[in-house]
C-alpha cells in the first residue's frame, strides 16, 4: 500500500461513524467490534494505524513501562493489551501530555488507566475497559512491541485502522481496509437517504423498505437487493 492510500484510508475512516463501520464488518464478517472497550470522554474521535504494546506480569525484577513512546510515528494510535489484567492502569498523565506533544492520534487499552482529568482537559482521546488510580509501575513489564495484540476480543495488528468515538472502538485489518471503507461508506449514504424520507413524511416502514435499512448489515448484500 502506498503512502497516499495509507493517509487516505485514515481520512476515509475519520469521516465515518463506529456504528457504520460496525455494519460493514457485519456485512463482511469480520469481527472488529473491540467489546467493552469506552471512551474515557463521549466527545472523544479519533482514527489512525495501529502500535501496538504488549504488557506482561512483572517476573523476577521490576519492570517499566511506557519507555516505548518517543518510536511511535505522529498520527498511530497506541493499543495496549494488558492481557487481560484488570488490577493495575497501564496509562496515566505523563505518557498523556508525552502522547499529545508527538501528535499521537489517541490511546486504547485492554486495561485500566488513570489521570482520567488530563486527558480530557487535552482533549487526547483515550479508550479503556475501565479507569483506576493503582499504577502499573513495578507490577507490569513491556513483553513486545508491534506484535499482534487482543483488545476486546478483536485481535489487532500493527498497521490496522483503528477508529474510536462515543460508541466505542472498532478496528480494520488492513487487507480488507478498502472494502470495509466501501461499504461503511454505502450504509452512511443510505441511512442518511432513509433519515431524508422520513423527516419529509414517508412512513418508517416504507422508507426502511425503500432503503434496505435491515438488510444493510447482511452478509453479503451489495446495496443492490430488491
Amino acid at each position: 500500500m502506498t503512502q497516499h492510500a495509507t493517509y487516505a484510508n485514515v481520512l476515509r475512516a475519520s469521516k465515518l461513524d463506529c456504528a457504520a463501520l460496525s455494519d460493514a464488518l457485519d456485512r463482511l464478517s469480520i469481527v472488529g467490534q473491540c467489546h467493552k472497550i469506552r471512551p474515557c470522554d463521549p466527545n472523544f474521535r479519533m482514527a489512525g494505524r495501529a502500535y501496538t504494546v504488549l504488557y506482561e506480569a512483572v517476573q523476577d525484577q521490576p519492570g517499566t513501562v511506557g519507555e516505548f513512546i518517543d518510536d511511535v510515528p505522529p498520527g498511530s494510535v497506541i493499543v495496549i493489551d494488558n492481557q487481560g489484567k484488570d488490577d493495575v492502569g497501564t496509562w496515566g498523565n505523563i505518557l498523556t501530555e508525552a502522547a499529545h506533544r508527538r501528535g499521537m492520534a489517541g490511546t486504547v487499552i485492554d486495561g485500566n488507566n488513570r489521570d482520567v482529568a488530563l486527558c480530557r482537559s487535552l482533549g487526547y482521546p483515550i479508550y479503556s475497559r475501565n479507569t483506576w488510580m493503582r499504577t502499573g509501575k513495578g507490577r507490569i513489564q513491556l513483553k513486545a512491541l508491534q506484535v499482534a495484540v487482543n483488545i476486546g476480543g478483536v485481535t489487532v495488528n500493527p498497521g490496522d485502522i483503528v477508529v474510536g468515538d462515543p460508541d466505542g472502538v472498532v478496528v480494520l485489518p488492513q487487507a480488507q481496509e478498502d472494502a470495509i471503507l466501501s461499504a461503511a461508506e454505502q450504509i452512511t449514504l443510505q441511512e442518511n437517504q432513509l433519515r431524508e424520507a422520513i423527516r419529509s413524511g414517508m412512513r418508517m416502514d416504507k422508507a426502511r423498505a425503500q432503503f434496505h435499512y435491515h438488510d444493510l448489515q447482511s452478509p453479503g448484500y451489495t446495496g443492490t437487493r430488491p
